[in-house]
């Protein structure tokens, strides 16, 4: 595979995004308070749910499918990378890719747009952003790991033994 490297480097970099952007980035802040797909937290409360900011439930579960989706598309780059780090091409990981990135997008557009609208001062956090970023550089990888060649081709050929395995 032509690029080989630069493929890696987007998968890691997709990977590490997706992770940063559920685990560490807040989506929203209020005042101190950091608002995220999995919870939110307070410096004089700690870990919390999202019910205190007045979202229904529904936004919750998008705020946790949002946050698996990113998990697991973490995940999936990282067996991307690795196999692309040992000369293969892992089309059916760069697929498996694609869906991964789309479960968790339109999960998170959900989470975004269901966000509730109750007067409290939502600023956007670092979150949102990352996310994006993950988006764009795990497309990338996963589009150009499809694009690329097939691997070796082995192909069985009758030798002067009867049958045998020779490689192109």
């Amino acid at each position: 595979m032509k690029y080989r490297w630069l493929v890696v480097v987007l998968a890691l970099v997709a990977a590490s995004a997706f992770a940063v952007s559920v685990q560490a980035g807040r989506w929203w802040s209020i005042g101190d308070v950091e608002i995220g797909p999995f919870g939110s937290r307070s410096p004089f409360g700690g870990a919390g749910t999202l019910g205190w900011a007045g979202g229904s439930a529904r936004w919750e579960r998008f705020g946790i499918a949002t946050w698996a989706g990113a998990l697991i598309a973490m995940f999936v780059f990282i067996i991307v990378a690795g196999a692309v780090a040992a000369n293969r091409v892992p089309k059916l990981a760069a697929k498996t890719a694609l869906v991964a990135i789309a479960t968790a997008a339109l999960a998170a557009i959900a989470f975004v747009a269901a966000r509730p609208d109750n007067g409290l001062p939502f600023a956007l956090g670092r979150g949102v952003p990352v996310f994006v970023i993950a988006v764009i550089t795990g497309v990338a990888a996963a589009v150009r790991v499809l694009r690329s060649g097939s691997g070796p081709v082995v192909r069985v050929q009758p030798t002067r033994a009867g049958r045998g395995v020779t490689p192109d």
